[in-house]
């Protein structure tokens, strides 16, 4: 008899677990399977929501059918306490996984009406836009420079409540800059006015909210950068002259300063590479130009003869190897470039036209530089003559 009831049971068992089985197995296929919105929304979450809340507002938006499978897949893949406030665009069929992750992954705020604040461009820009859920395209209501009278679409988009504020910070600008332009920010309460090292900040998007603080945004972009160089470094290219991540991060500010192109940035860095590894003097004239301004401000001026012989700590012309900071903050493709530039023999570069958009000429001898340099004189004095 006892054999019969644990064969019974066994049995059961068996039946329990393969039912089990076939239920993970569904829940899965579930979670990962096309989603109900039939078209795209704008997805609100606010500060303090719950993952709990968030799936009780999809499921009344169409946007998913079980909020407690929902609930379980965010849990299971360990991302319920990653849960990000902001304006999520959920694409039509967008699975379960992927809202999940859209509403984890972080950054900026993907849709709903934004005041953006360009920070570090030659105009300090201020955009008001809103997103269309439908196309996935920014419609510009209103663009105005910092400083101007504010027009009426940014004063009533600003004071809405589920307005999202975006701080876009450009590449190559110094941190007394960004310092200046966020305490400038209307919605932040500024720091102290005390500045990170230069090259500290990691140029990127930076969301925020009215009442926040213009160092939480600070000590976010110190994090970022540090990731960011730690990554690269963990994978540089053999016989870089660097003995130091700083170092790579001083050399990728040099870079970055030099070029705004990204399919020439790996040639910029090496020259200067292949200057260092031969023991030339690096002669870039952003480096000068900090020695001047220390990075507070432009210099608004071209550099005199007497500024490139001045014995100067940033005079590249001057010193051998690199200048003791960084001059900007660099972005990462900069330093990527740094770390692990292209191989070439190049050891000289002019612009290759007027236009910075035009990029650069390189050469690999004297000769050959000298020819492009007389070529792009030749240029200037074209225009020059025409007025230009």
């Amino acid at each position: 008899m006892w054999r019969h009831i644990a064969a019974n049971a066994l049995s059961l068992l068996i039946v329990v677990l393969f039912l089990a089985g076939g239920l993970v197995v569904w829940g899965s296929n579930e979670y990962r399977a096309e989603g109900p919105l039939g078209a795209p929304i704008c997805l609100q979450v606010p500060r303090g929501a719950s993952m709990g809340g968030v799936s009780e507002d999809l499921v009344s938006r169409g946007a998913v059918s079980s909020d407690t499978l929902f609930r379980i897949g965010a849990d299971y893949a360990g991302k319920t306490g990653d849960l990000k406030a902001g304006a999520f665009l959920v694409p039509a069929g967008a699975s379960m996984e992927q809202i999940v992750d859209i509403v984890t992954r972080g950054g900026a705020s993907t849709c709903g009406t934004e005041v953006v604040y360009r920070v570090g461009v030659t105009r300090t820009l201020v955009d008001v836009r809103e997103l269309d859920p439908a196309s996935g395209d920014y419609v510009q209501l209103a663009r105005f420079e910092r400083g101007e009278e504010p027009p009426a679409e940014y004063l009533q988009v600003s004071e809405a409540a589920d307005t999202q504020f975006l701080a876009i910070v450009a590449p190559g600008v110094t941190s007394w800059t960004v310092v200046q332009e966020l305490n400038a920010i209307p919605q932040l309460a500024p720091n102290d006015g005390t500045v990170p090292p230069e090259g500290a900040l990691a140029p990127a998007d930076y969301a925020f909210q009215p009442g926040d603080a213009a160092q939480d945004i600070l000590d976010r972009m110190v994090a970022a950068q540090d990731r960011i160089l730690a990554a690269a470094w963990d994978t540089r290219a053999a016989g870089l002259p660097y003995e130091t991540p700083q170092e790579a991060l001083i050399m990728a500010s040099i870079v970055e300063k030099e070029t705004g192109l990204a399919e020439e940035r790996g040639r910029v860095a090496s020259v200067f590479v292949n200057r260092l590894n031969q023991g030339i003097k690096l002669q870039t004239d952003p480096t000068v130009v900090y020695g001047i301004t220390l990075g507070e401000g432009n210099l608004g001026r071209g550099l005199r003869q007497s500024e490139l012989r001045a014995a100067t700590a940033y005079n590249t012309y001057v010193i051998d190897g690199l200048p003791p900071t960084p001059i900007a903050n660099p972005g990462r493709d900069a330093i990527e470039a740094a770390l692990n530039p292209d191989a070439t023999e190049f050891l000289f570069f002019v612009a290759a036209t007027l236009d910075p958009a035009d990029g650069h000429i390189f050469a690999e001898t004297y000769d050959q530089h000298r020819v492009n340099v007389e070529a792009y004189r030749a240029l200037e004095a074209e225009a020059a003559a025409s007025g230009n």
